[in-house]
């Protein structure tokens, strides 16, 4: 049997997270292992779903909850738009826990590793389940900072619907755009939340049409706030003309009240209200021909007479068809319109049944997730999200079988299914997840042990931590032999040093933090290279003439072309030999040891005499490789970052000026609010430290977003600087 299991890491506890989606009625049957119990239920949870106490009421209620009442969902945004907060609110009301966390508390729920509760960010996603009127909610917290991007590529795997939360007095940021396209990768219907509508500068309108342009969506308004900044209060329910009023003098904002909307109270409410419904019809109408014909059928004199439960179903149709969003409004922080957004996810998100995908697995132990706590569990059916324990070799992006033959079956028995019905689409290659796109990295440093015995230790933690962060790259520096860590960024980098020690229980020194730099040629060059030696009583002989050119097309690994002289019964059984030799050699260019991208390497000529080993034929292969690198101009590109700076209007000037300093490139400058917006690109290796600085200068009221945009050659100045700095660097050493 073939499955489905989309796995990540979600706590300190090297767990891994599974979905296992629909199969038709099929069930995954573990045996129970006699353990200590899993959940530990303190003074801030509150009873989970289905317990009292710490006994189980109904096992069944808990594992096997109808697919059509299950929703997966994760919260994604910019950082600081409120996503923590916003789940923790979910979670209160939902009875999930008994006090309200708060994020400058360190007490919250999903932000339970030791660095998120001292940074006050999120760094690695955490799992939650809980139920809200009769709906099993699995709910995953996702990281904003761009370090951590690729925490939100392999969630939105798992995941069958998000919501996306947006700052109101900000609207769409940069990292707002990162995670909405790696939602539209994977096809995950989407609502929007406008979060933070009591604060200063808060606009829906200024949000709403930032979504519209800057994501390119289509909103369905299906909510207007009464009130802004500090007059807002409530919501209006746009569906069923309702205001939602919270009391002032509540401090969980558990108690609000919901009235119809009348003329006689409410006339200029219920007339923007009116309106703005008959343009949510017309919207919906535009993109469902169900509804249009509904609409334009019965309903055609009088809108008005529409059941709110029609436009509702016509809604969750053209959500999951992603041709619109729904949008919401509120404030997490003041505990305002939480409630209406867990209808909005239960109501508009789709069940798993709803997303196509027939998968099945036996797994040997089983867990329910409520962030860093767990319960053992003996089964789950289709459409949940669940941990499993004990997977020694499984990493990030895996697919898990039972074993090959049932892989095979598996497909064979789609592959049948696909010709009989004479399917367009390929129902074999859904039976495979798509591997998670890991970014570059853009930034290295040394890693070393307190003494040499801790390496083995060392080398074991950085092995487990790749596992579950395939973004963290570690590779051995050939000439000194040291650790080198690989990573998107300085605070990814910090982290990962800080849970070595925490985790793991290491102390470890950190190199001075370097720029990933890599190097490319600007011109043809040929070389020729012979290897022959004898090793005992065996001869090794290879003769080899190659050429390199500017590549035609970027690409970051070299393209190997042949000769037609080139025998082609020779490359039969040396083809393999010659490409590890081209591939090894162009991980280190003759500039800065850095890698060689946008090259193609043409094989002319190859002479190699019987019984000479593979070893030997990578070896010349590669050498000549490095000759012919050598005599090519040479150029060193360095990663240009796409930089967006938040700052008061006040301190645009000094922003501007220390930009220029830092061969910056601004291409505009936006008007948020209040404050400005800049947008351009700078060089990494400039913005080394720029967060103390554009504190000092701005007062610490500007943020600042980053983002790997491409590598650029370096002017002949700027690239003599550096090669004269790292030359310095290595005679000193």
């Amino acid at each position: 049997m073939l499955t489905s299991l989309r796995i990540f890491a979600v706590n300190r506890q090297k767990m891994s997270s599974l979905y296992i989606n629909n199969m038709c009625g099929c069930k995954i049957t573990t045996r129970l292992r006699p353990s200590k119990p899993d959940v530990l239920l303190g003074k801030h949870y509150s009873s989970l779903p289905g317990l009292i106490g710490n006994d189980i009421k109904s096992l069944h209620s808990i594992i096997n909850p109808p697919i059509a009442k299950i929703r997966n969902i994760g919260i994604m945004a910019h950082i600081d738009a409120g996503k923590t907060t916003t789940t923790e609110r979910i979670l209160y009301y939902s009875g999930y826990t008994r006090s309200l966390g708060d994020v400058d508390d360190g007490d919250t729920v999903t932000d339970f590793m030791a660095q998120e509760r001292e940074r006050g960010i999120t760094i690695q996603s955490a799992a939650v389940t809980f139920d809200w009127k009769g709906y099993r909610v699995n709910l995953i917290d996702t990281p904003g900072h761009v370090d951590f991007t690729l925490e939100v590529e392999r969630c939105l795997r798992v995941l069958d619907g998000a919501v996306a939360v947006l700052d109101a007095s900000a609207g769409v940021e940069a990292q707002t755009l990162t995670v909405w396209r790696q939602a539209d990768k994977h096809k995950i219907p989407r609502i929007c939340f406008l979060n933070k509508m009591d604060k200063t500068g808060a606009s829906f309108k200024y949000a709403v049409e930032s979504i519209r342009e800057k994501l390119k969506a289509k909103p369905l308004l299906l909510q207007l706030p009464i009130g802004e900044a500090k007059t807002f209060k409530g919501v209006i329910d746009i569906v069923n003309k309702e205001k939602l009023l919270w009391n002032s003098n509540s401090d969980d904002g558990k108690d609000f009240e919901r009235k119809p909307l009348l003329e006689k109270s409410d006339p200029e409410l219920l007339k923007e209200t009116v309106e703005a419904r008959i343009a949510l019809i017309e919207q919906v109408a535009d993109l469902d021909d169900e509804f249009a014909d509904l609409v334009l059928g019965k309903f055609s004199e009088n809108f008005d007479l529409l059941p709110a439960e029609k436009l509702q179903t016509a809604i969750h149709r053209v959500t999951l068809a992603l041709t619109a969003v729904p949008v919401l409004c509120g404030s997490a922080l003041k505990n305002k319109a939480i409630q209406p957004l867990l209808d909005a996810i239960t109501m508009y998100l789709p069940s798993p049944e709803e997303r196509n995908y027939d998968f099945l697995e036996k797994i040997s132990r089983l867990l329910l997730p409520f962030a860093d706590q767990h319960i053992e569990i003996p089964s789950l059916t289709a459409g949940n999200i669940a941990l499993t324990v004990g997977l020694k070799q499984t990493a990030t992006g895996d697919t898990l079988v039972s074993s090959k033959s049932s892989a095979l079956a598996a497909a064979q028995r789609a592959k049948r299914r696909e010709e009989k019905q004479q399917r367009q689409s390929c129902e074999v290659e859904r039976l495979l997840l798509a591997g998670v796109e890991i970014p570059e990295p853009v930034f290295f440093c040394t890693i070393e042990p307190s003494s040499w015995a801790k390496q083995p230790d060392l080398d074991h933690a950085l092995k487990c931590l790749q596992r579950e962060d395939p973004s963290l790259k570690v590779k051995l520096d050939p000439d000194s032999g040291q650790t080198v860590l690989c990573g998107m960024g300085e605070l990814h980098l910090e982290i990962i040093h800080d849970r070595i020690k925490r985790e793991y229980g290491l102390e470890t020194y950190l190199g001075p933090l370097q720029v990933a730099y890599r190097e490319t040629i600007m011109s043809s060059a040929r070389a020729t290279d012979t290897l022959d030696r004898t090793l005992g009583d065996k001869q090794h002989f290879v003769s080899v003439e190659l050429e390199a050119r500017p590549g035609e097309t970027p690409s970051v690994t070299p393209v190997i072309e042949y000769a037609k002289s080139v025998s082609r019964d020779l490359l039969k059984d040396s083809q393999e030999a010659v490409e590890n030799g081209v591939h090894n050699a162009c991980l280190q260019g003759p500039l800065l040891g850095s890698p060689i991208q946008d090259v193609t390497i043409t094989l002319h000529s190859l002479v190699i005499h019987p019984g000479t080993s593979a070893t030997m034929i990578s070896a010349c292969v590669s050498r000549c490789v490095q000759k012919v690198l050598k005599k090519a101009d040479k150029q060193i590109l360095e990663p240009l970052m796409h930089l967006e700076v938040t700052v008061p209007r006040d301190f645009l000037s000094p922003v501007l000026a220390d930009l220029a300093q830092r061969r910056g490139n601004v291409q505009e400058i936006q008007t948020r609010q209040y404050n400005r917006v800049v947008i351009g690109f700078v060089p990494l290796a400039e913005i080394m430290g720029y967060s103390t600085v554009l504190r000092t200068i701005t007062s610490g009221s500007a943020t600042f977003v980053l983002e790997l945009s491409t590598y650029r050659a370096m002017n002949p100045q700027d690239q003599n600087t550096l090669l004269s700095q790292k030359s310095g660097t290595m005679a000193r050493k």
